[in-house]
């Protein structure tokens, strides 16, 4: 018998930031809604089952208006887990958390935005990433 496999490769359309930093992922989201003007807004944890390997529980902050979408994602599970590499990113593990930005403009630009990010001090360094390189791109899909 001939087994076909459905091999499908998403497209992101949005920008993404990794951020190292040492502070408590609360912290980190009231300094950027105070330094930035947002309002991110702590949302239920992104909960990945992944079956016989174990689970992520990812932390997430969401900021929305009518024009553009952006998150903050701690790259590290919150609860203890089995697996090897307990990350929503394992491509990118040495950032603590990503920000994901989708139709960014004006303060949201990926530049701009990235200026203001490693200004702060509370982040350590920052650099952007194009997702679609990411061997774990589904991960940022929601």
């Amino acid at each position: 018998m001939k087994t076909l496999t459905l091999d499908v490769d998403y497209d992101c359309d949005f920008d993404l930031f990794g951020i190292v930093s040492s502070s408590r992922e609360h912290k980190l989201a009231w300094t950027l809604n105070s330094s930035l003007r947002l309002r991110l807004i702590k949302q239920q944890d992104l909960i990945y089952d992944l079956f016989a390997q174990g689970r992520l529980v990812i932390s997430n902050y969401l900021h929305a208006t009518e024009n553009s979408t952006l998150r903050l994602l701690r790259n590290r599970s919150v609860d203890p887990s089995p697996l090897k590499k307990p990350f929503l990113a394992p491509d990118i593990k040495e950032y603590d958390y990503l920000i994901q930005v989708s139709n960014g403009a004006g303060p949201l630009a990926p530049e701009e935005l990235l200026e203001q990010l490693t200004r702060l001090p509370e982040v350590q360094y920052a650099c952007q990433f194009d997702p679609n390189t990411l061997k774990f791109k589904e991960n940022l899909l929601f």
